[in-house]
């Protein structure tokens, strides 16, 4: 046995891909005038398009400046300024315009609580609102095409239905004779406005195209959303006295009632629009009556009294203004019995509660869970605005959620394109409500990018075009003739037959008592021939009438004919112009599409550019930065170069000046030196000399040899020029050389230190005498921080001498502390240690006894001072 499978619900038929024209929301922004003077302002009106928002100073400074001025831009801006009547022509006519010619709107008004939204809608006396006005213009403009009461219908199924003229009477005599339905007493009840105080008479609006081969009827329809729940405001419900006024739970009761209403759910029609399944629709026949309607259920809408609004609605409200209209007969006289010719439009005017914070509000109870469902709906409409917005600018398919909350499910039709949607955004321009009306800014500038398809016009019946003109003109004739002739003027009037009859010859009496009675048999065949006649002569009459008006009917339908002809040449005509503008709007539509892309990547390529201009800029600064600060390196580089280029040239003018007075004050102690030994050795000469003589028996005097003559200055003059000098060479010898003062270590802590220098380069010396320097450190290389510990410096360097012997000198120096914060040296003493071979030739100047032995001796000799006594060479550290 085969298992029967599950069966599943049948897919809607796809619909063909075509071309569909879309509309953007059309949003406006309406300012409300600050109540108190002197109060914060944060809105501010740029232009008519373009309102401007300031943080306030308290906010900038609590937020350390972070708010900037942030512009936002609508379709239209409303000043303070504006009144209704501006409001009404901008956004309403046109959707009573589009309601007229089968087409659905929806308007709605957002913002935060205490904005002015029920203002806009409803208004007060002398100021009406959208909704008054709308009403307004509606009946006006179908005024004299409206059918008779009760000949449309509703069918409870979101549809309408023809009722012929006597079903239709029966109704109206029926709902004439039922019990009215007692209300609920109120103890403190309010006159109701009036709608000729709301709306002047000079302020009326009517239209003008509006086809006169139609009827219409007008039912209009309040509903609420109550923690998203609907509840119906027009719905009539019985008194009940013995039940108690205060329910529990929390449930505020309505001002009119004591029972609580009952909720309505919503449905899907057969075309798959949403409806409120129950809800009352009522018939109105002028403005006055759909006014006091909207009243009646205006005084149950739900209102309470928070800390931002005396009177706070606390529901969204829709009222729906529902337009049937269908097309007169043939000839113009009774609507077409034909339900598929009945086309059905309506508006929505939906009054949306405002966000609110309930930290600002103080809201508690029940009010704190109407505050939460009213923000919870409205962001599920902005959550639905965004994912539209999502799937139209990037081409995702997500579920949009309309089923999360009761305001977007009833309206999703209008957003899947069975309507124009337009949105008006109420501004309190105060400055405590400054973070609320950005949030609610953002919201209808994201709005404004969700496109709506539009509506497409609805078919055209296919009956002769002025059938109510022509049924008109033909009454008109009729009582015009009827006239000429005598008769009654109105050929409708049911005295006409009463007047025809009273023409004829009465009838006389018939009764038979006598059966030999042969008079009143012959009188009433008399009177009978007699109306006979006069029927006969009626109907020639009529006869004639009736070919008279044949012929004129002919030559009427040739006239139509030839119109009728001539009206289809036009269509033909008006079609191909219609395929050409179709045509149009397509490559209209293709290229405005292309314009969005291409300025989309131009935005993009701007943003790129502005980019990198911005980082083009950036780094040509910084390049002109760096090469100011290059040049200034440069020319500080070349001052430098200048000045140490004319120190290096003055320093070796000066050394090489000292070293040659060194020089001669060198040679000329030696020289002093070698005739010191001259004299020397010549006296020992003698004296030698002199022992021999004697004991040879000789006289000393004549064997004493002469005295050497001293070197003469002259002679050194002549070879070197004359020099400054000190008086004796051991003058200038020891002088000492002048240590700088500033900075000078204190010695008082203990012995001094040392730093010994000794390169990597030098070779080790086996000699006897070496150089012991106590409490000293050993370095390869100078360091700050070996400077910074010693008092003084010591340099070991080698060289080799001009005998090819290795000479090493110590050159030693004070440490002391720079004004920079550096280590610097002053030398001050250099000491020369030198080894010589005993077997080699010297270069030393020998006495002239060439008999005395050589001698191999370590000389430690005491170098004069390097500098003179005003400069030092002094080796500094860099700090």
């Amino acid at each position: 046995m085969q298992r029967q499978g599950k069966g599943k619900t049948p897919r809607r038929p796809g619909q063909k891909k075509t071309h569909i024209e879309k509309d953007p929301v059309g949003v406006y922004c309406r300012i409300r005038p600050l109540g108190v003077e002197n109060t914060e302002c944060c809105v501010e009106m740029i232009s008519s398009s373009t309102i401007q928002l300031h943080a306030p100073d308290g906010l900038k400074a609590n937020r350390n400046g972070e708010y900037k001025e942030t512009q936002y831009s609508f379709k239209k801006v409303f000043g303070i300024n504006t009144n209704q009547m501006e409001l009404f022509e901008d956004v309403a006519q046109p959707l009573i315009d589009d309601l007229i010619h089968c087409k659905n709107g929806l308007l709605f008004t957002y913002g935060v609580t205490g904005s002015g939204k029920t203002f806009t809608m409803t208004g007060s006396p002398g100021e009406g609102g959208l909704l008054p006005r709308s009403l307004d213009m509606l009946f006006n403009s179908i005024g004299p095409y409206q059918a008779k009461k009760f000949v449309f219908k509703p069918d409870d199924k979101n549809g309408m239905e023809i009722q012929n003229q006597v079903d239709a009477l029966l109704e109206r005599q029926k709902r004439e004779n039922q019990p009215t339905v007692p209300r609920t007493p109120s103890s403190r009840q309010k006159a109701d406005p009036e709608f000729a105080d709301m709306i002047h008479p000079e302020e009326a609006r009517k239209l003008d195209m509006v086809d006169d081969d139609c009827c219409y009827s007008v039912f209009v329809s309040y509903i609420e959303i109550y923690n998203n729940y609907i509840y119906d405001l027009l719905e009539e419900a019985p008194f009940d006295p013995i039940r108690p006024k205060g329910l529990g739970g929390g449930m505020p009761v309505r001002n009119n009632e004591s029972i609580p209403p009952q909720s309505k759910i919503l449905r899907e029609d057969q075309n798959h629009n949403m409806y409120v399944a129950g809800c009352t629709e009522v018939e109105v026949k002028s403005t006055e009556e759909a006014f006091e309607v909207f009243w009646r259920g205006q005084k149950k809408r739900r209102i309470a009294n928070t800390t931002l609004n005396r009177e706070s609605s606390r529901s969204h409200s829709v009222f729906t203004v529902k337009l049937a209209q269908a097309p007169l007969d043939a000839d113009g006289d009774h609507i077409l019995q034909d339900k598929n010719q009945v086309n059905v439009s309506q508006l929505c005017l939906v009054d949306l509660a405002g966000s609110e914070r309930t930290n600002r509000t103080k809201a508690e109870g029940s009010r704190l869970r109407e505050a939460g469902n009213i923000n919870q709906s409205l962001m599920t409409l902005r959550t639905c605005i965004e994912v539209l917005r999502e799937n139209q600018m990037c081409g995702t398919n997500k579920m949009v959620p309309y089923r999360d909350s009761k305001v977007t499910h009833l309206f999703k039709n209008y957003f899947d394109g069975e309507g124009k949607v337009r949105m008006v955004v109420c501004v309190n321009p105060k400055a405590d409500d400054y973070e609320e009306t950005m949030l609610v800014m953002r919201f209808a500038e994201m709005t404004q990018e969700v496109e709506v398809a539009r509506p497409v016009d609805r078919p055209i019946c296919g009956l002769a075009a002025g059938r109510r003109y022509r049924n008109q003109a033909f009454k008109d004739e009729l009582s015009r003739r009827l006239e000429e002739r005598g008769g009654p003027s109105n050929a409708d009037d049911p005295s006409l037959l009463t007047q025809l009859f009273e023409s004829l010859p009465p009838l006389p009496p018939c009764e038979l008592v006598d059966p030999a009675d042969d008079q009143t048999i012959p009188r009433l065949i008399e009177v009978l021939e007699t109306r006979h006649r006069i029927r006969q002569r009626m109907n020639e009459q009529l006869s004639k009438t009736t070919t008279t008006l044949k012929s004129m009917l002919q030559q009427f339908d040739s006239q139509v004919g030839a119109k009728e002809n001539y009206l289809q040449d036009q269509r033909s005509k008006l079609n191909e112009k219609e395929r050409l503008l179709t045509n149009q709007r397509a490559e209209i539509e293709r290229l405005e599409k292309k314009s969005k892309t291409l300025e989309y990547k131009i935005d993009i390529l701007q943003k790129t550019t502005d980019m990198y201009e911005h980082d083009k800029r950036s780094m040509q600064h910084e390049l002109e930065t760096r090469e100011q600060r290059l040049q200034s390196e440069l020319s500080d580089r070349r001052r430098m170069e200048t000045r140490m280029q004319g120190m290096v040239s003055d320093t070796q003018h000066k050394w090489e000046k000292e070293c040659e007075r060194r020089v001669n004050a060198k040679q000329l102690e030696m020289q002093n030196k070698l005739w010191v030994k001259d004299e020397k050795l010549k006296q020992l000469k003698a004296i030698v000399t002199e022992s021999s003589s004697n004991g040879g028996g000789g006289s000393s005097t004549a064997g004493r040899p002469e005295k050497p003559e001293r070197p003469a200055r002259d002679r050194d003059a002549h070879n070197n020029p004359p020099q400054k000098r000190s008086a004796s060479p051991s003058a200038s010898l020891q002088r000492p050389l002048p240590v700088h003062q500033l900075h000078r270590r204190s010695h008082s802590a203990g012995g001094e230190k040392w730093v010994d220098h000794k390169p990597a380069s030098n070779l080790e010396l086996d000699t006897v005498m070496q150089p012991i320097i106590p409490n000293a450190v050993t370095v390869s290389a100078p360091s700050e921080k070996a400077l910074s510990k010693c008092h003084k410096y010591v340099l070991r360097h080698q060289e080799l001498a001009s005998d090819g012997e290795i000479e090493t000198k110590l050159i030693k120096g004070n440490v002391f502390k720079t004004r920079g914060g550096g280590q610097a040296v002053q030398f001050t003493d250099i000491e020369t240690l030198k080894q010589e071979c005993p077997t080699g030739p010297s270069r030393k100047r020998r006495s002239a006894s060439a008999e005395r032995p050589s001698q191999f001796d370590d000389t430690e000799n005491r170098a004069p001072v390097v500098t003179s006594s005003s400069q030092a060479y002094q080796k500094r550290r860099k700090p």
